[in-house]
């Protein structure tokens, strides 16, 4: 007897849920026969996929090791019903994104925006995540495109440089280095520093001089988002750092952007696809629209005081 999808469906829901009682009233099924399911699913493989006991529910190592296969093969299906659907009507579809958070919350929606007065019956789904679940996201067929800074990533994967942006200093209008165009990273060693935990500091560790480099890593103040930076910047704790396309949601903050050179260090934004991955209509409508308008996520340059 084969695997059959209906098997595998089974088995994801009851590991996500963990209760045979919630998974079969998701399926509407009586627990006998989800349990059937998953029994029959056991022997097709002759592998356990549970550890039960009278009051716990748990993936048995086998279980943990299949599991994300089987949502792959899940997603596999979920995407060629899609693509059918698509070929039978190629004015709608469905596009799936995956995001970098600090995009979706400055850039990101507007593009979205955009495409939708365009494409109209085209539906767009944007998952914000950190940068490394953008990659994951695509390498497990989770979505269609991710877009993110420049990180690692498989063989599997194709990569479109959108647009790269210059790292910017953001302080509070009335800082004396608001009255310069720009200002270097010599000039931030007596300065107290709000930096973001992460990648996005820690690769400036290889491009910097010693000594900048070492007070770029001792800060006053490391956080996780540059929601948090940017209002503890407002409240006059420190200064930070951000990329350009941030330009609109530091106005918002009341704060201003100054360029920092000597040297200047840039940041590539990536647009991931799987390459075993033939995207539909609309999500290549959407890949050609960003690629055609990249430029547009550096249009907000940063005003003077």
């Amino acid at each position: 007897m084969s695997t059959t999808l209906r098997q595998l469906k089974a088995f994801v829901l009851v590991a996500e849920q963990n209760s045979f009682t919630k998974a079969a009233e998701t399926l509407c099924l009586t627990q006998s026969a989800l349990s059937g399911l998953i029994k029959e699913l056991e022997q097709n493989l002759d592998v356990k996929l549970f550890d039960r006991t009278t009051r716990k529910l748990h993936l048995s190592d086998a279980g943990s090791r299949l599991l994300p296969q089987a949502r792959r093969v899940l997603n596999e299906m979920s995407v060629l019903n899609e693509k059918v659907n698509n070929l039978k009507s190629l004015h709608q579809g469905h596009v799936r994104l995956a995001v970098s958070q600090q995009l979706s919350a400055s850039t990101m929606p507007k593009f979205v925006a955009k495409f939708c007065e365009l494409y109209p019956n085209i539906q767009v789904t944007l998952t914000d995540c950190s940068v490394d679940n953008v990659v994951e996201h695509i390498e497990n067929l989770e979505a269609d495109l991710g877009v993110a800074p420049e990180r690692p990533y498989s063989d599997d994967l194709n990569v479109d440089v959108l647009f790269s942006s210059p790292f910017y200093l953001v302080l509070p209008p009335n800082h004396p280095f608001a009255q310069k165009d720009e200002i270097t990273w010599a000039d931030l060693l007596d300065e107290k520093l709000i930096t973001l935990n992460g990648p996005f500091i820690k690769s400036l560790q290889n491009e910097l001089p010693n000594n900048i480099s070492s007070r770029i890593f001792n800060p006053d103040f490391e956080i996780n988002f540059l929601s948090t930076a940017l209002g503890m910047t407002r409240m006059g704790l420190g200064v930070t750092l951000c990329l350009l396309y941030a330009a609109e949601w530091v106005e918002l903050y009341g704060l201003v952007m100054r360029p920092i050179s000597e040297p200047v260090v840039e940041r590539k934004f990536l647009l991931y696809t799987h390459k075993n991955r033939s995207l539909s209509p609309a999500a290549l409508a959407f890949k050609e629209f960003l690629i055609n308008n990249a430029g547009d996520f550096l249009v907000s340059k940063p005003k003077a005081v």
